[in-house]
């Protein structure tokens, strides 16, 4: 005999356990925080002890206890089960979706150009783009996964390297000099464009420190165009407003193209932020998840590295 009427109790102890509150379980459920809170209480009635230790500050006000705690493995795995059954009842024409999360500058200058062969590959999953540069807290399931920039380690998920990063110096081709030479003293003479989005632990280069490398210290490095948005740094630089220390791989198309121009390539200054994809244990249960973490680890990344 199973206990399945007491699926909506499961689903309301499952739901409360991730979010840590009844308050962030009725929101997922759709249902009021009190209605939550009977529910896990009848599964308490049921179980004869309590589920949660409760708490009535911080972030998270319910911790579940520990037999409560090893039971939620195999009810999360059974409630993924159930919903891939359902999905199986809708028949083989079934769409799923997907919501995945990317920084502006990503989405336009990475990702859109390479979402068609996902789509090729899994016509059955649409795919619904969340642009933020906000860190989205995906362990919370504000979204199903998410392409990230920067050191790998974020609470809550897990995170599988992409590709590694690299700062290099672009301009439009139309603010190349006449002759054609590009040195690094001609650069500290232009407007030069400044990305003042923090990169914390990431070694990203100021202008002074990239032109010092370049043999020019005693460039006035302060002037010119200060931007707060990445994004918007890249459009300065293809409207030809200066000379911009950019992400190589935000740029790619934009020098294929032969808008922007990458300037002195022999000059490197790898960083120590790289893109990782990252979701959170429980969504990359579901298939439609997994499909896309897994197509872009091995799909996309060999078209990042031969860019």
């Amino acid at each position: 005999m199973r206990f399945l009427t007491r699926l909506k109790s499961l689903q309301a102890l499952e739901a409360s356990a991730r979010h840590g509150s009844f308050v962030g379980a009725a929101s997922e459920l759709d249902v009021t925080p009190a209605a939550v809170g009977q529910l896990v209480r009848s599964l308490e009635d049921w179980v004869g002890y309590p589920l949660f230790r409760r708490s009535r500050s911080g972030s998270e006000r319910l911790t579940p206890v520990d037999e409560a705690q090893e039971a939620l493995q195999d009810i999360a795995q059974g409630l993924d089960l159930l919903e891939s059954g359902l999905k199986k009842l809708r028949g083989r024409t079934a769409r799923s979706v997907v919501v995945v999360t990317a920084s502006q500058a990503f989405v336009a200058n990475w990702l859109l150009s390479r979402l068609e062969d996902f789509a090729a590959a899994y016509p059955t999953i649409d795919v619904r783009l969340d642009v933020s540069d906000r860190l989205i807290d995906l362990a919370q399931g504000e979204a199903d996964i998410g392409i990230r920039c920067g050191m790998g380690s974020w609470k809550g998920v897990k995170a599988t390297w992409l590709m590694d990063e690299e700062i290099i110096a672009v301009c439009h081709n139309r603010l190349l000099p006449d002759d054609g030479q590009v040195t690094a003293g001609w650069i500290a003479e232009q407007t030069l464009i400044h990305d003042g989005t923090p990169h914390p632990g990431g070694d990203f280069p100021t202008w002074s420190e990239w032109l010092a490398r370049s043999g020019v210290n005693h460039a006035p490095t302060d002037r010119g165009l200060k931007i707060n948005s990445t994004a918007a740094v890249i459009q300065a630089a293809v409207a030809a407003r200066g000379v911009a220390l950019v992400r190589k791989a935000l740029v790619v198309q934009e020098i294929e193209s032969g808008r922007l121009v990458h300037l002195l390539p022999d000059r490197r200054w790898p960083v120590k932020w790289a893109y990782y994809v990252v979701a959170s244990p429980k969504a990359l249960r579901r298939y439609e998840v997994s499909a896309f973490h897994d197509w872009l680890t091995q799909k996309a990344l060999p078209k990042a590295e031969q860019a």
